[in-house]
């Protein structure tokens, strides 16, 4: 039988620290997350219905920062994107209609009718209110923030109604 050191016991002893460290951090990891994450992926994704109920019941209840972390965690947006689109629900507006949405309603195609609606007058209704009150800026303004078109290209579209 082979004689061990105290090099060799020390050596035993770091190992099995770092394997109890690695454990105990998982099992936290897994408590405090509610669900498994890799890669900053979840594991178990919320449907697109469950997204829409999250984020918009969360930014009811006025825990937009919430909002924002599972919005990023589901879609992958930047966090910019994600508050502008929590703003937009805050606003009243249907998660689903936001332009940025766009890349994630081609990734899960939303099939409840409850999220593919969107409430009140569309976007040339909108912008024509605002050009007859001679806000014609602000309707510049609105349909850049909802179709991402650069800011010519939203004055040709507001003259144009």
């Amino acid at each position: 039988m082979p004689n061990i050191g105290p090099t060799e016991l020390l050596i035993v002893a770091v190992l099995l620290v770092v394997v109890l460290a690695i454990v105990v951090g998982a099992v936290m990891a897994a408590r405090k997350g509610g669900r498994a994450v890799s890669g900053g992926v979840p594991t178990a994704p919320l449907t697109p219905q469950g997204l829409h109920e999250t984020v918009t019941g969360l930014t009811r209840q006025g825990q937009k920062i919430q909002a924002i972390k599972e919005l990023r965690r589901y879609t992958g947006l930047g966090l910019k994107e994600a508050k502008d689109v929590v703003d937009a629900v805050a606003m009243g507006r249907d998660l689903w209609s936001h332009p940025l949405m766009a890349r994630v309603r081609a990734a899960h195609p939303v099939e409840s009718p409850s999220t593919v609606a969107i409430t009140g007058p569309d976007l040339a209704t909108r912008v024509r209110e605002l050009k007859a009150a001679g806000r014609a800026e602000q309707a510049i303004h609105l349909v850049r923030g909802e179709t991402g078109m650069g800011e010519r290209e939203a004055e040709l579209f507001v003259e144009a109604l």
